[in-house]
C-alpha cells in the first residue's frame, strides 16, 4: 500500500462510535498505528511505547494513561483520546483541521497526476514536476521548523527537571537589509532570539555585538580550562543561488543545536567576497556531538546541504586539550 492509499484508508475509516470534529481524525490514525495487536484499543504498554517522548517518566506516563482512561477499563480507545486531547489543543485545533484538508487536497492532486501525467505535453509535465518539487520544499520547510520546536521544547523540559544551566545562544550575524527582513519574517521560530531583539529595536551595531562576542568567548575560555571539549570545524561552500535558503537553514540549525545540553558555543564566519562559510561548534565531549548528529534538526540540515553546497562539506574535529580525533 502506498502512502496515498494509506491516507485514504484513514480518511475513509468509519466513525460509528462518534461524530468527529474537524481535524480529530488524526487520533484514529494514532490509535491504529499504536495498536500493535489490532484489538481497537491501547493497553498501557502500547500507550507507553507510542507516547513515550524521553521526557515524561514511566510514572508520569501511567498517570496520563489513567487520566485519559475515563471509562476505567485499563485500555484507551479513540473516544477517550479525542475527548482528552480536544480539551488541550488550543491553536493546534486549527492546525489539525488544516492538515486534514491538506491531506485530502494532496490525495486529489496525486490521483489526478497519476491519471493525467503520461498523456500530458512536455510543458505540462514540467509544470507538474515543478509544482511537486515546490510543494515538497514547502512541506520540508514546515517540517524543519516543527522539528526544531519539538527538539527545543523537549530540551527545555529536561533542563527544568534536571536543573542544568542552558547553553548560551550565539546568534548569527547576517549582513544587509534583505537578511534582516528574512530574520524578522521568521521571528516566530525564536521570538526571544537576542539578535532579533537587537535588529527590531534598532540598536544593533557592530561594536555592541563585538563586546557580546568577547564576553561569550571569555566564558567559553573559562570552561575550556576546566575540561576536555570537542571542537568541530565545518567548511561549507554554498551555491550562489542557494545563499538565502542556506542562511535560513543554518540559522534554524544553530538555534536548535545551541539549545542542546552539552553544546557550549557555536560561531559562524563567512569568508569575505566568497560563498564559503566556516562553522565552529564546541561540544562537551565526543559522545554528545555524536548524539547531536542523530537528532532530527541535524539530519534535516545535512539533507538540505545536498542541494545547497557546491562540494561536500569538510569536517575537522579536535579534542582540546588533546590530540586530533578525525
Amino acid at each position: 500500500m502506498d502512502c496515498s492509499e494509506e491516507l485514504q484508508c484513514v480518511s475513509e475509516e468509519p466513525s460509528a462510535q462518534m461524530e468527529l470534529k474537524k481535524g480529530m481524525s488524526i487520533f484514529i490514525d494514532i490509535l491504529r498505528r499504536a495498536d500493535k495487536n489490532d484489538d481497537g484499543k491501547l493497553s498501557f504498554d502500547e500507550f507507553k511505547a507510542y507516547f513515550s517522548d524521553g521526557v515524561l517518566t514511566a510514572e508520569e506516563l501511567k498517570e496520563l494513561f489513567h487520566t485519559i482512561d475515563t471509562h476505567n477499563t485499563d485500555n484507551v480507545d479513540t473516544d477517550e483520546l479525542c475527548e482528552y486531547f480536544s480539551q488541550h489543543l488550543g491553536e493546534y485545533e486549527n492546525v489539525l483541521a488544516a492538515l486534514e484538508d491538506l491531506n485530502m487536497s494532496i490525495l486529489k492532486a496525486m490521483d489526478k497526476t497519476k491519471k493525467d501525467y503520461q498523456e500530458s505535453t512536455h510543458l505540462e509535465q514540467f509544470v507538474t514536476r515543478f509544482l511537486l518539487k515546490e510543494t515538497t520544499n514547502q512541506l520540508h520547510s514546515l517540517q524543519s521548523s516543527l522539528e526544531c520546536a519539538m527538539e527545543t521544547t523537549a530540551e527545555q523540559t529536561r533542563q527544568e527537571k534536571q536543573g542544568p544551566l542552558k547553553p548560551e545562544v550565539l546568534s548569527i550575524q547576517w549582513s544587509g537589509r534583505r537578511s534582516n527582513r528574512r530574520l524578522q519574517r521568521n521571528s516566530s521560530l525564536s521570538p526571544n532570539n537576542p539578535l532579533l531583539s537587537l535588529v527590531n529595536s534598532g540598536v544593533y551595531d557592530e561594536d555592541g555585538q563585538w563586546m557580546i562576542q568577547v564576553n561569550r568567548l571569555q566564558k567559553l575560555i573559562d570552561r575550556l580550562e576546566q575540561k576536555h571539549i570537542l571542537i568541530v570545524q565545518r567548511q561549507l561552500s554554498v551555491l550562489e543561488e542557494e545563499l538565502e535558503e542556506f542562511r535560513l537553514a543554518l540559522r534554524q540549525y544553530m538555534e536548535c543545536a545551541c539549545a542542546q545540553t552539552g553544546c557550549l558555543h557555536i560561531a559562524v564566519q563567512r569568508l569575505a567576497n566568497e560563498s564559503r562559510f566556516i562553522l565552529y561548534e564546541f561540544w562537551e565531549h565526543n559522545n554528545v556531538w555524536k548524539n547531536h548528529l542523530q537528532t532530527n534538526y541535524s539530519k534535516t540540515f545535512q539533507r538540505g546541504n545536498v542541494d545547497f553546497l557546491e562540494t561536500p562539506e569538510a569536517i575537522t574535529t579536535m579534542l582540546v586539550p588533546g590530540k586530533n580525533i578525525h
